[in-house]
């Protein structure tokens, strides 16, 4: 049995001998650098104006820093693998400090942004969120920079249950699928049998359905043999201790909420409101996750999760003060990443073609050797 633990966090391939056997060795972009552009924003737009008509958003500012007393930075997983930039503002000669955080996502701060713009059942918040992460390893589809669509909606109590989960997933999938079929109308050569299209329609599998289906699989094989078979899927249930002893991945205790319990449509007991959809990447042949989402905690599953993870002393920060106290609203949200869903759509084999940022030599001297363009 391959190690699994090892494959709970920390993305990426983390190696560069296997990252070069990834990345294609026949690869020719169809777009050019300068046409490649022109591209990324006609599905940035497209994008960013849909999803706020199909789930009622409105366009907000984000934070790039926040202060670190606040709780609201996102710290991605459970073991405290990943932290993030830090830095001491001394402002007024250190009278009036503050200590700041670069963001690694926007996840906590969204939900407290729905009370700070009165965001009542329904409304909801879409921001263009930029983010570091440097304990990333850096590969086709990992960047210490981190550009995504950050959403947050408002719900009501009797909302937090899979099939509107699954209702709101689809209409993010719609719009997906719809700015890849309007950059095609702007660049035909895009539509080609070499690299076949995203899928119409969208499987939701639990993540014990795959685990059932691969037990002697680490996660990230598991889910390139899936979406081998289905090219776009949605895996359910990400942070809960499957039937092998281990989450399919970790996922941090304090947002999605991975613990509340559900039932297969066999009637098996099932648990987590959350999940990630993942396509199959014809390009590199392997597994690319576009989006992670998932109905938040309550008081009750923040406890719960904090518990599960040895994170109690969290609850004195005012982010989680706040969801005790009922004081911000119920919602669902997720992120969805910029680069990997222009990377998926522009048929493209490394992130560095569509998003400019640091990569280390040795990556990008394996690109140019392969014909990818990383702008540099």
């Amino acid at each position: 049995m391959l190690d699994k633990k090892a494959d709970l966090a920390g993305p990426g391939i983390g190696d560069y001998a296997e990252l070069e056997k990834i990345l294609p060795h026949d690869y020719h972009s169809l777009l050019s650098p300068k046409e490649t552009q022109i591209a990324t924003y006609a599905v940035k737009d497209y994008i960013e104006q849909n999803l706020c008509k199909e789930l009622n958003l409105i366009r907000v500012t984000v934070p790039l820093i926040v202060d670190v007393s606040s709780g609201v930075n996102d710290y991605l997983d459970r073991d405290g693998s990943r932290t993030p930039v830090s830095f001491h503002i001394s402002n007024d000669h250190d009278k009036n400090p503050v200590d700041a955080e670069v963001v690694q996502a926007a996840t906590k701060w969204k939900r407290m942004a729905l009370k700070q713009f009165d965001m009542q059942v329904g409304e909801g918040l879409l921001t263009d969120m930029r983010a570091v992460r440097k304990d990333y390893f850096l590969d086709h589809d990992h960047s210490a920079y981190v550009d995504q669509w950050d959403w947050e909606l408002a719900i009501t109590k009797d909302q937090r249950n899979l099939t509107f989960l699954k209702q709101v997933v689809r209409k993010i999938w719609k719009v997906l699928k719809g700015a890849e079929l309007h950059v095609q109308q702007l660049f035909p050569q895009l539509k080609t049998d070499k690299y076949p299209d995203l899928p119409d329609e969208l499987t939701f599998l639990h993540a014990e359905e795959i685990l059932e289906r691969y037990p002697d699989l680490p996660r990230k094989q598991r889910e390139t043999k899936i979406v081998q078979e289905y090219p776009a899927v949605f895996i359910i249930g990400i942070g809960w201790v499957l039937q092998d002893g281990y989450p399919h991945e970790m996922r941090a205790a304090d947002y999605d909420d991975w613990a509340t319990e559900t039932v297969s449509h066999g009637g098996q007991p099932r648990h987590g409101l959350n999940g990630d959809i993942l396509v199959w990447n014809p390009v590199t042949k392997r597994r690319h996750e576009l989006t992670s989402m998932g109905i938040r905690v309550t008081p009750e599953s923040l406890k719960k999760q904090l518990e599960i993870c040895g994170q109690l002393d969290f609850l004195r920060l005012p982010y989680h003060q706040a969801i005790l106290n009922h004081e911000i609203p119920l919602s669902i949200g997720g992120g969805i990443g910029q680069s990997r869903t222009f990377m998926s759509i522009l048929k493209k084999a490394h992130l560095g073609e569509v998003s400019a940022t640091v990569w280390p030599r040795v990556l990008k001297d394996m690109c140019r050797k392969k014909d990818i363009h990383v702008i540099e």
